[in-house]
C-alpha cells in the first residue's frame, strides 16, 4: 500500500518546469522536426511521464540528459513514438482516394508496376488504402508501396496489419471480404490479406534528414504531418518530396494543409494536390 501511495504522490508532483520543456522542445524541433509550442507543457509532460517514471529518473531534466547521452539512440527513438501524434484512419480524406483512382491511375495503367511512396503512414491505414484502390483499377501484381514513418512503434503496428472491427467501419463491405481476413472464430479484428500484404514495405524515414537513396514516384502521399512543422522545415520537406517526384507526378497533402505560403516548384492542380512540372532546360516550365 505505501508503494501504491508513493508512487501515486510521485505522479501526482513530477512537474514539467518551463527550462525542461525547452530543451525538450528544443531536441524535438532538431531530431524530427516537431514544433511543440507554448502551451504544450501539459501534453508532453504526460506523453513523456511513463518514460520518465520507466526510467527510474526523478526529474524531467534528468530523463533528458539521458536520452541526449544514451548511445544507442533508443532513448530518442522512444521519445519520439511518444511526441508523435499517430491519428489517422481508412479513407481518410476520400476526395484524396477518388481522385486518384478517376485521374491518376488510368495515366498509371500502362505500366508494368505502379510504385507510390506513403510518406507518412503512421499505423498503416493510407496505406493499405493505398493499395487497395489501386488494386481496384490497375489490376494485383502491379502495385508496390512504400510507407513510411519516424515512428517505430507506428510502424510495428503498421507491419501486423490487424485492425478491430471499429476501425474498420468506414471500409466498404466488399472490401472487407476482398482484402481482410476475419481474426479467431468470433473476430473482433481483421487482418490485411496476404496478397495485399505482400506489395507495401514499410520503412523508418525522418522526412527532414536528407533521403540517401532518393527514388522517384508517380505518387507520393505525404498528409497531416506538415502541420506539426513550422514554416522553414515545410520549405525543406516539400523540396525534398518534389525531388522524390518524377516529372508529372503528384503530391497529395493533408486538407487542414496548405502549400500556399511557402516556396515550391510544384503546379497547383486543387485544394491540397500538387504536380512536379514539365522542364525546360534548368528552369520549371
Amino acid at each position: 500500500m505505501t508503494q501504491v501511495r508513493e508512487r501515486a504522490d510521485f505522479e501526482s508532483t513530477l512537474a514539467l518546469a518551463r527550462h525542461e520543456f525547452d530543451q525538450i522542445r528544443e531536441l524535438a524541433y532538431r531530431t524530427f522536426g516537431l514544433e511543440l509550442k507554448p502551451g504544450k507543457e501539459e501534453l508532453v509532460a504526460s506523453r513523456l511521464g511513463r518514460l520518465v517514471r520507466q526510467g527510474g529518473f526523478g526529474t524531467f531534466q534528468e530523463y533528458y540528459r539521458h536520452v541526449i547521452t544514451e548511445p544507442t539512440g533508443q532513448s530518442l527513438a522512444a521519445m519520439v513514438d511518444a511526441l508523435a501524434t499517430n491519428h489517422t484512419s481508412f479513407l481518410r480524406e476520400p476526395e484524396h482516394f477518388q481522385f486518384l483512382r478517376t485521374q491518376v491511375a488510368p495515366w498509371l495503367a500502362t505500366r508494368d508496376v505502379v510504385e507510390v511512396w506513403c510518406a507518412a503512414c503512421s499505423t498503416g491505414e493510407e496505406a493499405w488504402t493505398l493499395a487497395i484502390v489501386l488494386n481496384d483499377v490497375v489490376g494485383e501484381g502491379r502495385v508496390r508501396i512504400i510507407a513510411s514513418d519516424i515512428s517505430r512503434k507506428a510502424l510495428t503496428f503498421a507491419e501486423r496489419a490487424v485492425y478491430s472491427l471499429e476501425r474498420c467501419e468506414s471500409l466498404p463491405s466488399v472490401w472487407l471480404s476482398s482484402y481482410f481476413t476475419a481474426e479467431g472464430c468470433r473476430p473482433k479484428s481483421v487482418r490485411v490479406s496476404d496478397r495485399i500484404r505482400s506489395q507495401v514495405t514499410f520503412r523508418r524515414i525522418n522526412l527532414i534528414q536528407q533521403i540517401r537513396r532518393r527514388r522517384e514516384f508517380p505518387v507520393i502521399f505525404c498528409r497531416n504531418v506538415m502541420i506539426y512543422f513550422d514554416q522553414s522545415t515545410q520549405v525543406r520537406v516539400v523540396k525534398q518530396l518534389a525531388e522524390c517526384l518524377e516529372t508529372g507526378g503528384y503530391l497529395f497533402v493533408g486538407h487542414a494543409e496548405s502549400l500556399a505560403r511557402i516556396s515550391h516548384g510544384l503546379e497547383y492542380v486543387r485544394p491540397t494536390v500538387y504536380r512536379k512540372p514539365q522542364k525546360r532546360g534548368d528552369k520549371w516550365k
